[in-house]
């Protein structure tokens, strides 16, 4: 007798292949069979008759864990009612893991109030020990964050590394990948990784070769210097002889959505020249970023403190404000996300408020920010759809939210948080397969459970197989559809109809079942661990 059994479904089995009608069996967490199971039983069994049965989604672009809440809402339900069975962390540049000392753990405070953070770790391994003792409803996996590290050893962005810095990072590194990370991720866009030069990530990269690991990053420009951005990743990962993984690939601005094609191309090239590439996109035109990237470089390359104490300065003032007008920002489609004033600017977009106080809109965005010291999230309409569906329907795109698990309750903080935390993967059936028919079913759940999987090397997920783990999701392809908006981020989609997380009923008719069977995953290559203190 089997645990689980969904009956009468078509199969969509993660590997890009014709659906096929067939039933599944689980037992113990794993897949036991697939076929025609009509005459076997189980202690509970599913009537499938019309929804499609498929692998559990793989998020590759995940901030639960940097957003902090997966400590706070270990549920993840804005993830987990989508139909995630598994997400990575780790990304842009910034992990829980490793540290060398509490201090470290700034490097999230970009996302974050790290002053009511609470953590008992250092070390990768101790990172991922925690998680298990308090596990959450899906599947975890981390990505070693290169700012982390890099804070970690040097402690001022301005600092230039010194060759023993770099063996420090190094080791750091090296250790996370034994202790079970799966790779090193970029954010070169961000003040403690901006100044990172050639033979600092080389080097480091070196440490990702050796351990078979991938290389995520999230590139140093997105704007009029994308190309040169996309150039740099591939050049460094092809020298390196690393996988590589671009994180939210996009044209920001305009004036610059005619480059995206030509990095699309560079993409392509690099792959027939033999280089493992992919990159991460979200079915949305609208962006989300930390506000301080607006601002000039000049005046954010010292870091946090340095650059509120600056805009206090009524001449550097001026001057961050005439080089924010030179990038034609659209202010009118601006809206403060998610900050300390979240109560205050809710429902306004920037040009709203500087209206409202007959001032610029730049001079609102530097306001924000002290008021905020410097920890606000920005949601901007920067995209083209053009390009958004040229991406999506890309054979190097995989699909990710590049959101956090929020709870529907998260709204009674005042935070208009991304719509994307709550509906990516269903607006993807709903939009991109069932209304414009831009991917077919077996393309679109391809690119969201089959290829990240192989891609970041995770295993026995990813595929409805025998033998492999049973996160399973059951959804009705009539009615699969986002229901989170911009102006109404949090709704939880329809037509998810049952997630399993390691052979456990995780979600059942939208609701999340209070489970928390999910596991922590780790690199196949691990060692004994140690604390940088």
């Amino acid at each position: 007798m089997y645990d689980i059994l969904i009956k009468n479904g078509t199969v969509i089995d993660g590997s890009g292949t014709p659906m096929f009608q067939a039933d599944v069996a689980v037992k113990e967490e794993k897949i036991a069979k697939i076929g025609d199971l009509s005459s076997e039983t189980a202690e509970r069994v599913i009537d499938a008759t019309g929804c499609y049965v498929s692998p559990g989604f793989i998020d590759v672009n995940n901030h639960s864990d940097t957003y902090w809440e997966m400590f706070r809402s270990p549920g993840l339900p804005g993830m987990l009612l989508q139909g995630v069975t598994t997400i990575i962390g780790g990304n842009s540049g910034a992990s829980l893991a490793p540290l060398t000392q509490p201090e470290d753990i700034l490097a999230i405070q970009k996302w974050t109030d790290v002053g009511k953070v609470n953590f008992n770790w250092l070390a990768m391994s101790e990172l991922l020990a925690e998680i298990e003792k308090r596990p959450l409803s899906v599947n975890f996996a981390t990505l070693t964050g290169h700012g982390t590290i890099r804070r970690s050893v040097l402690k001022s962005p301005t600092k230039k590394p010194e060759k023993m810095d770099i063996e420090k990072m190094k080791r750091l590194l090296d250790q996370a990948l034994r202790d079970g990370s799966i790779g090193l991720s970029t954010g070169l866009k961000y003040t403690h990784a901006r100044l990172a030069e050639r033979d600092e990530l080389m080097d480091l990269l070196g440490s990702v070769a050796k351990e078979k690991a991938v290389y995520a990053t999230y590139l140093r420009d997105e704007g009029e210097n994308l190309l040169d951005a996309v150039g740099e990743a591939i050049a460094s990962a092809k020298e390196a002889g690393v996988p590589l993984h671009i994180s939210h690939l996009k044209s920001v601005g305009k004036r610059n959505w005619h480059l995206f094609e030509e990095a699309l191309l560079a993409i392509r090239n690099a792959a027939t020249d033999g280089l493992d590439i992919s990159f991460d996109v979200y079915p949305y035109t609208s962006s989300g970023s930390v506000l301080y990237t607006l601002l000039p470089d000049w005046v954010t390359e010292s870091g946090r403190k340095t650059m509120l104490h600056r805009l206090k300065d009524f001449k550097v003032r001026q001057s961050v404000i005439r080089d924010m007008k030179a990038n034609e920002y659209d202010y009118s489609s601006m809206v403060i996300s998610v900050s300390t004033l979240s109560s205050m600017v809710a429902q306004k977009t920037v040009k709203e408020m500087a209206d409202s106080q007959g001032v610029a809109p730049e001079e609102v965005v530097l306001d924000i920010l002290l008021a905020s010291e410097g920890r606000a999230i920005v949601s901007l309409e920067v995209l083209s759809d053009r390009n958004v569906d040229k991406a999506i329907q890309d054979p190097f795109s995989i699909i990710s939210s590049n959101g956090v698990g929020y709870p529907k309750e998260h709204d009674s903080t005042g935070d208009r948080v991304h719509p994307r935390n709550f509906g990516t993967f269903p607006r993807i059936f709903s939009r991109y397969v069932r209304d414009r028919k831009l991917l077919s079913w077996e393309e679109a759940v391809h690119k969201m459970t089959g290829k990240p999987a192989a891609k970041f090397l995770i295993q026995e997920r990813g595929l409805l197989q025998e033998g492999f783990h049973a996160d399973i999701v059951v959804f009705d392809p009539e009615t699969i559809a986002d229901k989170a908006t911009m102006e109404d981020p949090y709704r939880y989609p329809d037509g998810i109809k049952l997630v399993l997380v390691n052979g456990s009923v995780a979600a059942e008719g939208g609701v999340w079942s209070g489970s928390r069977s999910g596991e922590v995953i780790r690199s196949r290559k691990r060692g004994p661990s140690f604390s940088f203190r």
